[in-house]
C-alpha cells in the first residue's frame, strides 16, 4: 500500500527523481509487487498528478505486471481509466479490461463500504487480480528467466 499523503514523491524531474530520499526503498517495493491497483480520484476527465508523478518514475519495473484500477469519479471515470490503461501500454504492462468506478459518496461510509453493488465489483477485481495477477507473474518470472524471444527478453 502507498498512500501519496504519507509517502508523497516528488514531481518527476529526470535529472533528479531516482536520488530522492526514500526512492530505492520505494522501487524495491514496486519491483516486488506482481499486481498494482491504481486507484486515482478523477479531476477534470485526468487522474491526480500524485499518480502521473508515480507512474513516471517507476515505468521500468512496470513491465509485464498487471494493473487494476479503481477511479473515484462524480460520473464514471472512463478517462482516467483510459488514461492509467494507455500508460501501463507504454510502460508495457498488462491491465484487467475493466475498472471499479466509485461515484456515489454514499457507498463509503466511515472507511467502509456500505453499497453491496460496490463491495461485488471489488470482489470481481480481487479475485481477478488473485487469478491473471498469478497466472502473468509466473509468465514474467520465465519469461526474464528464460531465453526464448519476447518482450521481456530486452530487461534480462
Amino acid at each position: 500500500m502507498l498512500d501519496f499523503r504519507a509517502e508523497p514523491l516528488p514531481l518527476f524531474n529526470p535529472d533528479t527523481a531516482f536520488a530522492a530520499p526514500g526512492f530505492d526503498a520505494l522501487r524495491k517495493r514496486v519491483t516486488r509487487a506482481d499486481v498494482l491497483v491504481l486507484g486515482s480520484p478523477d479531476y477534470h476527465g485526468g487522474m491526480s498528478s500524485a499518480m502521473k508523478s508515480f507512474l513516471d518514475h517507476f515505468w521500468k519495473e512496470f513491465a509485464g505486471k498487471l494493473f487494476a484500477t479503481v477511479v473515484v469519479s462524480h460520473e464514471k471515470g472512463l478517462t482516467v481509466s483510459d488514461q492509467l490503461r494507455t500508460v501501463a501500454r507504454q510502460c508495457q504492462a498488462w491491465t484487467l479490461p475493466y475498472a471499479v468506478s466509485v461515484h456515489s459518496e454514499e457507498s463509503v461510509k466511515g472507511g467502509k463500504i456500505v453499497d453491496g453493488a460496490l463491495r461485488r465489483r471489488l470482489g470481481m477485481l480481487a479475485r481477478d487480480i488473485a487469478v491473471y495477477g498469478a497466472l502473468l507473474a509466473r509468465q514474467r518470472r520465465e519469461d526474464l528467466a528464460g531465453t526464448e524471444a519476447g518482450f521481456l527478453a530486452r530487461m534480462r
